[in-house]
């Protein structure tokens, strides 16, 4: 097991994954990086994007997640998560109409404040779509 590093994935809701992994690759929000058996400790906060886990040289799961923030240690990587969805299970076209309709939201926003919320909300849907492998405009 020395080999293998524990991956935890926690959303709001619950614990989504605990396993021990060969490797994971998880968002940061200066760029994504991968976490093997002995990291260094450290603390990242998350962007939207996909979690890819590992076993040997190939991704067996992968994970949009909205944000959050992500513990390392030697043995372990713990990602709190403000939302996690397995890409598989991300609706394109559902996704796709939840930008239409925050791009109208953002049209009546009256405030800066306002505004900040609803383009962050078009950003996560956007990475969301970046996740399936569709493009966005």
């Amino acid at each position: 097991m020395a080999d293998k590093v524990e991956f935890e994935l926690v959303s709001p809701e619950k614990l989504l994954t605990s396993q021990p992994v060969d490797m994971v690759v998880v968002p940061g929000s200066e760029g994504d990086f991968g976490v093997l058996a002995g990291h260094s400790p450290m603390i990242s906060t998350v962007r939207p994007g996909v979690i890819d886990v590992y076993e040997a040289d190939r991704v067996v799961d992968r994970v949009f997640v909205a944000g959050g923030f992500a513990e390392v240690t030697e043995t372990r990587c713990t990602v709190l998560a403000e939302e996690a969805i397995a890409v598989a299970e991300i609706d394109r076209a559902k996704v796709e109409q939840q930008i239409r309709d925050l791009g109208e939201d953002l049209e009546d926003a009256k405030s800066d404040d306002e505004k900040a919320r609803v383009e962050a909300k078009i950003a996560i849907a956007r990475a969301k779509l970046d996740a399936t492998g569709a493009t966005t405009h």
